[in-house]
Order: structure tokens, then C-alpha cells, then sequence
């Protein structure tokens, strides 16, 4: 089924990191889901690694392992402060993204615009390399605006790889910095998953990541037989029970898949604890929304959490009872179906 190099089974399956999405409260709850998926952050400037509130910015829970921090810059000196820091902190890989297309990063001579610089990149990904024990990779796009795609992402590769990093996670677009909204640019600029084919013929011995448009698992069986592993942004976000199967297909786990009902039962000792320490409960369950996509009940617990996770004083009791919406609903298919 895989890719006859894959040597290492650790990356095969990973979620995106993903503004405003992949916080500490998410990454929690897909690590119920699966014991292994490679779980990644949101980015995070270094600038606000090392002059931030540390432990708000980088504290995470054990039990999100393993669990990696995506960093924005440009400057090689401040990514490798910040690596180190993060790796103090715990992370199991530093990332480094070349991919984000948003004016913000632009003004800040990071992010996809970095596919112009590959020679800053490498400089980078050698600092960071020289800072940190564990592994550093480049999250980029196939090129950004007229850049003829083969060649620039041959040569941020070939910069890249140079300095002894191994992996390289490309999402199979371009990114447009002028003309299109970072929204538009996860939709908008076709996906080209050859592009990313040639780069691992190119490059059999480096692990080669795919992201992008990827929404089924039949999506990545496909994808597994030309690269190394496949990585889940928003399908995974939108309907995170795709995850319930990856520790068994991709892993080897002999371990029965949770079901829904179970996540959530162990999900509260978590909210509980969140809760006590003063976080409001939509900002844990706004993420919970898409778990039960697909079944009966499914838009009245959407409905439950939205229209009352928000209200001051609301605890897991309103999960409990979004629950016992969707049971209901079950028992009652049931019922016309028997």
C-alpha cells in the first residue's frame, strides 16, 4: 500500500497546523481520536516565542505527544532562540514555515513569500538545526505567484536538504501574494499533486510530506504510494472522527477505534479541568462541533454547543445534554429502521 521507501511509519499520517484551529484545546481532543496522528501547532512568530507569554503560547498537554511547534521568521538567529526555547518546552519537531500567504506574514519577510529566498531558508533551517536535538522541517507551498513551479521548489529543496534536514512538507499549490485572500489561497490556486510526485523521484532518500485537498482516506491511500506521508487540514477539522481509523491503517494498532460517545466521556475530565482553571467552554468545544458529522443528531448537538458553550457559568453539562440530543436521535432512527 505505501511508498517502497518509506522507512519510517512515524510521520505517515499528520494534521496540518492551522491558524485559530490547531490550539492546544484541539490538539487534546484529536489525541482522544488517535494515539499516534502527528499532531502540529498553529504558527507562531518566534519574535513572540522569545519576547511572549511563554507557557500561554507554548504550554501544551502531555498527552498531545507527539506533537510538533510550527515557527514563522525570517531571522536565523531569532529561529534558533526560538527552537531552542520549544524544545525546552517539550516539542517533539520544530517546523519551519515557508507556506502562509496572509499580508501579515508578508509584511514580515516570512512565510510563503520565503519561496523567493531559498538560500535564506537554508540559513535558517542551519541555525535552527544547530540550536536543537530534535528534528526541524519546512512546511512550503509548490511556488508563489509566477514562479515556474519546477524549478522553485527543486531549489528550495536542493537548499534545504543541503543542510541535513530530511523532511520537507509541501502543500501541492501555489500561493498567490498578490490577487487572492489567504482564504482564497487554500481554494482558489489548482492542486498540482504530480508536482509533488517529481519532487520524491527526485529526492528518493528525503521524506516527502503532501498536504493539501487531501479529504479521505481513500485520498491517502493514493497519496502513499508516491510520497511518504499525508497530511489532513481541514477535512480532518470539519469531521476529526476521519481520525478514528488511523491508528489501526496506518500504525498497525490493534486497539479498537473509540467511538464517538467514548471521546466525549473522555473528554470532560479535561474540560473540567480547563474550566477550573478559569477557560471558558466554547473555546474547548468550538472544536467538537463536526464529531458527530454524518449521523442522526449531528446538527442538534452543532446547535447545543453554539447556542450555549458560550454562556457565562456553562459547564460540561451542556456537553452532557448536546450528548443525550444526538442519543436520542440515534435511538429514534433505530426505531424506524428495526
Amino acid at each position: 500500500m505505501y511508498h517502497k521507501s518509506l522507512k519510517n511509519k512515524e510521520k505517515i499520517f499528520s494534521i496540518a497546523p492551522m491558524m485559530d484551529w490547531t490550539d492546544p484545546y484541539d490538539r487534546y481532543f484529536l489525541r482522544l481520536i488517535s494515539r499516534h496522528a502527528w499532531l502540529y501547532s498553529e504558527m507562531i512568530t518566534a519574535e513572540a516565542v522569545i519576547h511572549g507569554s511563554r507557557d500561554r503560547l507554548l504550554g501544551f498537554d502531555a498527552a498531545e505527544h507527539p506533537v510538533a511547534l510550527q515557527l514563522g521568521g525570517s531571522q536565523p538567529d531569532k529561529l534558533a532562540e526560538a527552537a531552542r526555547i520549544a524544545a525546552d518546552y517539550g516539542y517533539d519537531e520544530i517546523n519551519l514555515n515557508v507556506g502562509c500567504p496572509s499580508d501579515r506574514v508578508q509584511s514580515g519577510r516570512f512565510g510563503a513569500c520565503l519561496m523567493t529566498e531559498p538560500d535564506l531558508v537554508a540559513k535558517c533551517v542551519v541555525a535552527m538545526l544547530s540550536a536543537v536535538t530534535i528534528p526541524v522541517t519546512v512546511k512550503c507551498r509548490i511556488g508563489v505567484d509566477d514562479q515556474d513551479v519546477e524549478k522553485a521548489l527543486d531549489d528550495l529543496a536542493e537548499r534545504v536538504f543541503d543542510t541535513g534536514l530530511t523532511t520537507l512538507i509541501v502543500h501541492a499549490r501555489k500561493a498567490w501574494l498578490s490577487g487572492l485572500s489567504p482564504k482564497e489561497n487554500r481554494d482558489i490556486p489548482p492542486l498540482d499533486y504530480d508536482r509533488v510526485y517529481r519532487l520524491k523521484q527526485k529526492f528518493p532518500d528525503q521524506e516527502i510530506i503532501i498536504n493539501g485537498g487531501i479529504e479521505t482516506h481513500d485520498d491517502c491511500a493514493r497519496h502513499l504510494q508516491r510520497v511518504d506521508g499525508v497530511m489532513l487540514g481541514r477535512a480532518a477539522y470539519q469531521n476529526p472522527y476521519l481520525l478514528a481509523v488511523v491508528d489501526q491503517r496506518y500504525y498497525g494498532s490493534q486497539r479498537n477505534a473509540p467511538t464517538r460517545y467514548e471521546i466525549v466521556e473522555n473528554l470532560l475530565p479535561y474540560v473540567e479541568q480547563k474550566l477550573a482553571a478559569g477557560d471558558p467552554l466554547n473555546r474547548i468545544t468550538r472544536h467538537i462541533l463536526g464529531l458527530f458529522q454524518g449521523c442522526p443528531g449531528a446538527r442538534r448537538w452543532r446547535r447545543h454547543l453554539s447556542e450555549n458553550a458560550h454562556k457565562p457559568g456553562a459547564g460540561i453539562m451542556v456537553i452532557r445534554e448536546a450528548m443525550a440530543l444526538v442519543a436520542e436521535c440515534d435511538r429514534l432512527t433505530n426505531i424506524v429502521s428495526s
